[in-house]
């Protein structure tokens, strides 16, 4: 009997199917399991890093736009007030504009930046119009890969720029204001004398 126990040792005699047998025969290298994983990730770590640099390009505009959106409607508050007696030239309220707009960082993935002025201003109405208006157009330089998508589609300008534009408008006055029953601010004042 312990004769036949030395012959079960071998791998033919350990019930093992056929593969395996093979594989212990050739060695680990050629059957091993163990670089499954590195090939899985091999695959898996570039698509995640795509997948998160497509997210980025979707979260900077939307960045861009609130910041953008809430500047033109703190200049539409600032032009409602301004009067034509008054001391500021459309200058300095383009500068107000300018220093809320500077809350987007100066990179070209933000905010491209050329020698003259970058953003693109328009300012219509004052405190005697029905209504005021801030215009603000903004250039983008898209992240690479979804750069193609865009220029494929047409959807950038000749140099590779997106265009981000953002125009708000409020009433100078409130509508209670242009009431013909209210009368007239003169009216308003002499009621407090």
């Amino acid at each position: 009997m312990p004769e036949q126990g030395m012959l079960r040792l071998g791998a033919e005699a350990s019930g093992a199917p056929p593969a395996r047998r093979l594989c212990r025969r050739a060695g680990t290298a050629l059957c091993s399991s163990r670089g499954q994983g590195t090939v899985e990730a091999a695959v898996f770590i570039p698509l995640m890093f795509l997948l998160i640099l497509m997210l980025c390009q979707p979260g900077i505009l939307l960045y861009n736009r609130m910041v953008m959106e809430n500047a033109a409607y703190e200049g539409c508050r600032l032009l409602a007030t301004k009067t034509v007696q008054g001391s500021y030239s459309d200058e300095r309220y383009e500068e107000y504009i300018r220093r809320r707009l500077a809350a987007i960082p100066p990179v070209d993935i933000f905010h491209v930046r050329g020698v003259t002025r970058s953003w693109k201003i328009e300012q219509r109405g004052d405190e005697n119009a029905a209504v005021v208006s801030v215009r603000i157009v903004n250039k983008v330089r898209p992240l690479p890969l979804l750069g193609w998508g865009a220029e494929l589609l047409g959807m950038c300008d000749a140099r590779g720029y997106l265009t981000q534009e953002v125009e708000a408008s409020a009433p100078s006055q409130p509508e209670w204001a242009h009431d013909a029953g209210a009368g007239t601010p003169q009216d308003w004042v002499e009621q407090w004398d």
